[in-house]
């Protein structure tokens, strides 16, 4: 009874209310933001979408994990992350600007790009071992309706009652938060015996493929010569995967609770590298990067 309610009502609103949340802090110029830093923008979502799917990969070649948990981890790769790679980003003083651009417009493309490429995860993991099938109309569905409705109706919110939306944001941050939170508790709750072999089946690959995202993120950034503070914010936009989205396509629609362990686990080890490489960054930065976690993205002109 438990895991019913967990998937038809914790899991949906604690997604929801995590984007209403956000939806309520973009704006239109967050997404017409690009016109001014397309190069970096362009890297950051090419550094999205590309290197995370092979930092799983590498984990998954290193490790062999089973390949239950193995196309868990890759389902986990295909969603970057959102709201929380924001405030990351923020305490590590880079880029916040470029880090919302960034989330903005990955929260418009994932809900049609995960259901596909876990279809193909599915396919490449499991084809020959289990029958696990994707209904890619109804994920499809399902995403936009806890992905993209939230963040529309926040943003609509903030256009046409300013004063109403910034008196809900403070009440919405803890309690997507927490509702989230409570997800996870319950679901390590519910196979509480079993974590200590989850654990050891999943937490090396899953800390793996965040240390070496993380990693990669800022590498692509600093080989295209972005500034410091951009260099911070692609290395936590690559890094930080927004466990709760996976967990739509692993729990809600596929009602797989093994499928689901990498992006458990990852919910509860992720913000260690992630605060990790924040305060390290924010350790080593420049002089002349001094409060760029105030910069625009207009930073990118003075390369």
């Amino acid at each position: 009874m438990q895991q019913d309610w967990l998937l038809s009502l914790g899991l949906p609103l604690a997604l929801f209310t995590i984007l209403l949340g956000m939806g309520l802090t973009l704006s239109v110029q967050d997404f017409l933001r690009v016109r001014q830093a397309p190069k970096a923008v362009a890297l950051g979502l090419s550094g999205q979408f590309l290197l995370p799917p092979l930092a799983a990969l590498l984990a998954i070649a290193l490790l062999q994990p089973e390949p239950i948990y193995a196309v868990g981890l890759l389902i986990l790769s295909f969603a970057p992350s959102g709201a929380t790679s924001n405030l990351m980003t923020f305490l590590a003083r880079g880029d916040v600007a470029l880090s919302v651009t960034l989330t903005a417009i990955t929260s418009l493309i994932v809900p049609f790009t995960l259901p596909l490429l876990s279809a193909l995860a599915l396919h490449w993991g499991l084809g020959q071992t289990e029958a696990i099938h994707l209904p890619l109309l109804r994920t499809w569905a399902q995403l936009l309706l806890i992905s993209l409705l939230p963040i529309l109706l926040g943003m609509s919110i903030a256009a046409y009652w300013p004063s109403f939306a910034k008196r809900l944001i403070p009440a919405l941050r803890p309690a997507s938060l927490l509702f989230l939170l409570g997800v996870l508790i319950a679901i390590t709750h519910n196979n509480w015996a079993q974590m200590p072999g989850f654990l050891r089946a999943t937490a090396p690959a899953v800390i793996l493929m965040n240390v070496t995202a993380i990693g990669l993120g800022w590498a692509w950034a600093s080989v295209w010569r972005l500034p410091h503070a951009q260099q911070t914010t692609l290395g936590l936009e690559v890094g930080v995967q927004n466990g709760g989205t996976a967990l739509v396509i692993t729990l809600l629609v596929l009602n797989n609770a093994q499928l689901s362990i990498a992006p458990v686990i990852y919910g509860i080890l992720m913000l260690f590298p992630g605060l990790a490489f924040g305060w390290l960054m924010a350790q080593y930065e420049p002089q002349s990067s001094s409060g760029s976690a105030h910069l625009s993205i207009k930073g990118e002109r003075h390369e």
